[in-house]
């Protein structure tokens, strides 16, 4: 991908030159001062959010869940192994910026962090991340494609480290989970380029590979097979997520309407992309890698609260044989943040088109529900 200078670079320099910015709603300006009193403000919501969560941890509903929850990924876990002929193969098992850093300081491998075994209680390995804490809203970035395709399948034959990924979501108005919502994920391949866009050096409209939907079931989970991702010039490594509410699911296999009610992405802890990496084809990628300390975007992802780190596994004694990655996120399914959501293209049968009224300024931001 050819992006410079990235989107932090350029928006800090409008900041600090700039008086005044227009965003994309008529009459609306926008300078360093609310900028700022927005950055004051970004807990406020997500702080009220979270009270409301604490009262209901402890009650039967949530408990059953969580161990729904261990006994899913277990059971995926098996599966994945089985489906690989891995069943006989060894396996390894594993912010504001004070919180960032915090949680980069963390190993999310659920590997070789212990000594696990085939007796290690499921409780132990799978157990991790299944709080339901307000997820960080995040900028949704420049490359989100409308009505994509309702698949889990999505990697298209893309060449990387195979990435079955697991997350489920919980609406924090009720802690419940949040069913028949529709998930968007998309992420970049292991050289830095997007499908479905136009932008100079992406894969083109006519292409859809690493993107896809998936309509969250009674525990509001969803599932996608994709890679890991790679990195492009001014991010870290990162998987977008997008929930729709209210989509109406089309008889072509894709969706139209709805609200964007929450804006995500995931990183990935440093030595893990260290790992990946150094393996081809994301060794042939010449875009100098961006730590997630160094990434603008990361620190919108944490809170003292939430870590923007999902737990991982690796199916084998190799990345060769894939990684498990699970995570559970909360949201509230009364928010509309779709100002947040442009989309660059939308998907159409033969190929996409472009949005002639994509606002850029309007993806450099998150809500005020960041971290």
């Amino acid at each position: 991908m050819v992006f410079v200078p990235s989107i932090a670079v350029t928006l800090a320099a409008a900041l600090s030159l700039t008086p005044v910015l227009v965003f994309g709603h008529p009459g609306e300006q926008y300078g360093k001062r609310e900028a700022m009193e927005e950055m004051g403000n970004a807990h406020v919501v997500s702080t009220m959010n979270r009270r409301a969560l604490e009262s209901c941890q402890n009650s039967p509903a949530v408990k059953a869940r969580k161990e729904r929850a261990i006994a899913r990924r277990a059971e995926t876990f098996a599966r994945l192994r089985r489906e690989r002929n891995l069943e006989n193969a060894p396996w390894l098992h594993r912010r504001d910026a004070e919180s960032l850093q915090r949680y980069a300081a963390l190993s999310h491998d659920q590997t070789g962090l212990y000594d696990f075994n085939p007796n290690t209680p499921n409780e132990d390995i799978f157990g991790a991340n299944t709080s339901c804490i307000l997820t960080p809203d995040n900028a949704n970035g420049p490359y989100f494609v409308y009505q994509e395709h309702i698949r889990s399948e999505i990697t298209e034959g893309v060449v990387g480290v195979p990435l079955h990924l697991e997350v489920q979501f919980i609406d924090v108005q009720n802690c419940e989970p949040a069913e028949g919502i529709l998930i968007d994920t998309w992420s970049c391949n292991a050289t830095g380029a997007y499908s479905g866009v136009s932008a100079r050096g992406e894969g083109g409209l006519g292409t859809t590979y690493l993107r896809g939907v998936q309509q969250a079931d009674a525990d509001g989970v969803v599932s996608f097979d994709t890679i890991f991702p790679g990195h492009y010039q001014g991010r870290a490594t990162h998987q977008h997520l997008i929930a729709h509410v209210g989509a109406e699911i089309l008889p072509n296999g894709t969706y139209t309407g709805g609200a964007v009610a929450h804006l995500s992405q995931l990183f990935f802890d440093q030595a893990l992309r260290d790992a990946v990496e150094a393996t081809a084809p994301y060794s042939t990628n010449t875009i100098p890698d961006t730590t997630n300390l160094a990434d603008w975007f990361t620190g919108y992802a944490a809170t003292p609260d939430y870590d923007p780190f999902p737990n991982y596994i690796m199916l084998g004694g190799s990345l060769d044989d894939g990684l498990f990655v699970w995570a559970e996120l909360g949201l509230n399914t009364s928010s509309n943040w779709t100002y947040y959501a442009p989309y660059a293209s939308t998907w159409k049968e033969g190929g996409g088109y472009d949005n002639p009224n994509f606002d850029f300024m309007a993806v450099a931001f998150p809500p005020p529900t960041h971290g």
